[in-house]
């Protein structure tokens, strides 16, 4: 029977720790979506402020100077243009932050670091109006250093600099659109015997709907719409890269990608063979900075509330991406998009 009570008294104890241990379980896991929730809806009335970071100057100092001392924005380039920090929200939200506390009314210049393959049509011409208003808002010059790509979207932006410089082994081009590639699989359910209804208002509102037989001519409002936007696209490099005549880029370059010694022969860029240091003396001079006077690089770095980053890592394209299986048209921040990218 002594037995039998501490039994009985050592099961009641678990249950309790049990109990307790759902109970703040549960209670936890509230707390954690409330907070999720505070971070969602408080980021669209507060926005976070960029971190800044002190990059090399030509001289390779990264000391931080006084707050009297000139400074070049360093814009970060480097992905996937529509993911991450290279939506038009992130760019234009650092190119805010660039005129207040800590930098501001110091940039004097913006330095274009790029290394992309372009990306999404509508965040690529954001950003390159957005870098457009500031250029003139604020007199100050903008010049792009590509280091390893500038393709598509990335092409496109950089036509915002006053000039463009690569490094030799650098790979510029690739000016066209893009859009899918759309699968039908209408076919292959009919041989197994599967249907799909899908209800819509409003005609072809299902267009290229993959699963029906796609009708003809469904596709010709997107043709449309892809003409227009490549129309603005070629436009937009042949005015900024003069040496370059529309006839050529349509029917000859069309959608080629060059070598940076290439690109500079084409006009695509104005020096296939220079380095960060270099573009950095060109800009300064550029900016009218003295050559004894001291400046700063300063990159922003946009802030990730800690729920958000944990969540972004758990996407299914993150898991694809780690284990090498992941291209960017597998984001599904660029799902159904205009892409100006480029892919082989």
């Amino acid at each position: 029977m002594e037995f039998t009570r501490e039994s009985i008294f050592v099961g009641a104890v678990r249950s309790f720790c049990t109990s307790l241990a759902t109970m703040l379980g549960i209670a936890l896991g509230i707390g954690l979506i409330v907070m999720g929730l505070a971070f969602l809806v408080g980021s669209q009335y507060l926005p976070t402020k960029a971190d800044p970071l002190i990059l090399p100057d030509a001289d390779g100092n990264r000391t931080q100077l006084a707050s009297s001392s000139p400074a070049i924005l360093c814009l970060d380039i480097r992905g996937v243009i529509g993911i991450g920090n290279l939506t038009s929200h992130k760019v234009e939200s650092i190119l805010l932050d660039s005129r207040e506390g800590f930098l501001q009314d110091r940039v004097k210049a913006v330095l274009l670091y790029i290394n992309t393959p372009g990306g999404a049509s509508d965040d690529c011409d954001a950003i390159y109006r957005a870098l457009s208003y500031y250029k003139a808002k604020y007199n100050v010059p903008i010049y792009a250093y590509v280091d390893g790509m500038c393709a598509s979207a990335g092409m496109y932006i950089a036509c915002v600099a006053d000039k463009i410089f690569a490094s030799p082994s650098s790979v510029i081009g690739s000016v066209g659109v893009r859009l899918g590639p759309v699968f039908n699989f209408s076919e292959a359910m009919t041989k197994v015997g599967v249907g799909a209804l899908t209800l819509i208002e409003g005609k072809d509102k299902d267009e290229l709907n993959p699963f029906r037989p796609w009708r003809p001519g469904e596709d010709a409002n997107l043709k449309v719409i892809m003409a227009a936007l490549y129309d603005r696209f070629v436009t937009i490099v042949t005015t900024a890269r003069p040496k370059i005549s529309k006839e050529e880029l349509i029917n000859d370059y069309g959608a080629h990608v060059y070598i940076a010694k290439q690109a500079a022969e084409l006009g695509y860029i104005d020096d296939g063979d220079m380095d960060y240091r270099r573009t950095l003396i060109a800009l300064t001079e550029a900016a009218k900075i003295p050559q004894q006077e001291k400046y700063q690089v300063v990159q922003l770095v946009p802030q990730h509330p800690l729920l958000d980053t944990f969540a972004q890592s758990l996407a299914p394209h993150k898991f694809l991406q780690s284990l090498g299986l992941s291209s960017p048209l597998n984001n599904p921040d660029l799902n159904g998009k205009v892409l100006y990218l480029y892919q082989p």
